[in-house]
């Protein structure tokens, strides 16, 4: 399969090799993801063919993605890995490019095996491809087409934090003409969430496997249960909407969606706020807390939403309690101390119950690194902690040796639940690379004209690593690290460059904030 924008793509890194281009502005060079992409695709029978095939991953993947490399060879190759598999996601339909969620057909997709619940996930991770208008087709698709023509919702057939997602996307990728081609579609979207899921108490209630999250403890098919999920996403879309309308000069929408976030986040701190837990849970629609802590309750801070006190940032004391979250092979999705843990299946459908589920564990991890870069309360969470978390959830994408994500995991022995189902390899139903760029790394995207850092790689953790080829704000941004001066030979300690020149050289690894030239 040739297409035009890859045989460009292939053409533009060639000049740039040969007029010294790529050595101006790229330091790093594409050698070991050529080595990744090999091997990937030695390893893989490719029975399914989209957009990008193996065939190209590597042209593809050379002019898309940032480039990383870093002395943990296991969060290196996963990064690799991880593109790797998203680019074999990429479709394109008579009505754009979109993200596929399984590699094979699935009976409850909608129009070209398209499912909306991982979308924020696609979004978040896709937000640092050079190409930006795979995901505004993407968007788009969701917005204007995924609905039409079909016998029952397929944008709401499951939960979104859409509207946050297409915000952050546009952090890094500053498009307002887009902005406001979509405002009155996400405006609405979100008026038709409130007529859907908003209780008379101001809450939303949502089922668990419209949360992509089935036989959960505390959930249910049938019950208007309030969940920490969808009122998290909606104050998440409501703040977004709310920041889309600052940067239009929309001030009623600014106003309108300040007074709805303010709402939810009273809302979910005074109900779903358990004190004898001190844990955000479920509330039942018979009214009381579901009484068991569900990685659910971490999602709240995915937004910012709860207030900067102690007494919150004491949940998250359960990550490190073998009796809670922590066990063997990564973040269960929920206590292991529950009496009802694992207990809902033959564990080879598809159980939220406490299995290790990849979405769950990548929304818990980018909510403890907002705990640690937007708080102050930490509790017992260090960058140290959360690098572990990292780790181990990067040593879990693998299957008889090989790398591999799938569906969910067995939280002992690391066995993927769905066996040798075809239909759960390469899943796309959670982030990875994005947690390197923006939260190990640290790049934090802003509306202004400041780059802001804030790495959290523990102390004297790496003599050195490179974030190279960044596309931001229309630059093209590196981060580096070398304790000695040795490793890359363009000084000693903490340097960024955009587009090839040094706009920030600094002794330490910390966090910083430097113009953009």
């Amino acid at each position: 399969m040739i297409n035009t924008r890859n045989l460009i793509a292939a053409a533009t890194l060639s000049l740039c090799t040969i007029t010294g281009f790529a050595q101006q502005k790229i330091i790093l060079g594409t050698e070991k993801l050529k080595k990744y992409v090999t091997y990937f695709n030695s390893i893989d029978t490719e029975a399914v063919k989209n957009y990008v095939p193996n065939a190209e991953a590597f042209t593809w993947l050379a002019g898309q993605i940032p480039l990383f490399e870093c002395p943990d060879e296991v969060l290196e190759q996963n990064y690799y890995y991880r593109w790797w598999t998203y680019r074999k996601h990429l479709v394109k339909t008579p009505e754009g490019f979109i993200f596929t969620e399984f590699i094979e057909p699935v009976k409850h997709a909608g129009k070209y095996n398209s499912i909306s619940c991982a979308l924020g996930h696609h979004l978040y991770e896709g937000r640092w491809l050079k190409d930006n208008s795979y995901l505004q087709d993407y968007v788009k698709f969701w917005l204007y087409h995924a609905d039409v023509g079909q016998t029952k919702q397929r944008f709401h057939q499951f939960s979104s934090w859409i509207d946050d997602a297409v915000y952050q996307n546009n952090l890094v990728k500053p498009d307002q003409e887009f902005l406001k081609e979509i405002l009155p579609a996400l405006d609405k979207d979100y008026t038709k969430w409130e007529a859907e899921r908003k209780l008379k108490n101001g809450l939303f209630w949502q089922n668990d496997v419209k949360d992509g999250m089935e036989e959960s403890i505390s959930g249910s098919r049938k019950d208007q249960n309030q969940r920490p999920t969808i009122n998290s996403y909606m104050y998440g879309n409501a703040i977004a909407l709310s920041k889309i309308g600052k940067i239009l000069g929309n001030k009623t929408l600014v106003s309108k969606y300040n007074l709805k976030a303010d709402s939810v986040k009273k809302l979910v701190q005074d109900s779903l706020w358990n004190p004898a837990s001190a844990f955000f849970e479920t509330r039942k629609a018979k009214g009381g807390h579901a009484e068991v802590r569900e990685a659910i309750g971490f999602i709240p801070w995915d937004f910012n939403l709860p207030d900067d006190k102690a007494t919150y940032a004491k949940a998250w004391d359960q990550l490190l309690d073998t009796a809670g979250f922590n066990a063997p092979w990564g973040l269960t999705t929920a206590e292991r101390r529950n009496p009802t843990f694992r207990t809902r299946g033959s564990g080879h459908s598809c159980e939220w119950d406490g299995a290790l589920w990849p979405f769950a564990s990548s929304q818990t991890l980018k909510g403890l690194v907002n705990l640690l870069t937007n708080y102050k309360q930490h509790g017992k969470m260090n960058a140290s902690v959360f690098y572990a978390a990292l780790h181990k959830f990067a040593a879990s994408h693998t299957k008889n040796g090989k790398p591999y994500i799938g569906e969910y995991q067995d939280e002992k022995n690391g066995e993927w639940l769905k066996g040798d189902n075809p239909r759960s390899s390469f899943y796309n139903h959670s982030t990875f690379c994005d947690l390197i760029i923006n939260d190990l790394v640290g790049i934090k995207p802003r509306t202004d004209n400041t780059l802001e850092i804030y790495p959290l790689i523990p102390k004297n953790q790496w003599d050195w690593f490179m974030l190279d080829n960044v596309s931001y704000h229309n630059k093209t941004l590196t981060v580096l690290w070398d304790k000695t001066g040795t490793k890359y030979n363009k000084g000693k300690g903490f340097l960024v460059f955009a587009d090839g020149k040094v706009i920030f050289k600094g002794k330490d690894l910390k966090p910083i904030k430097v113009q953009l030239n």
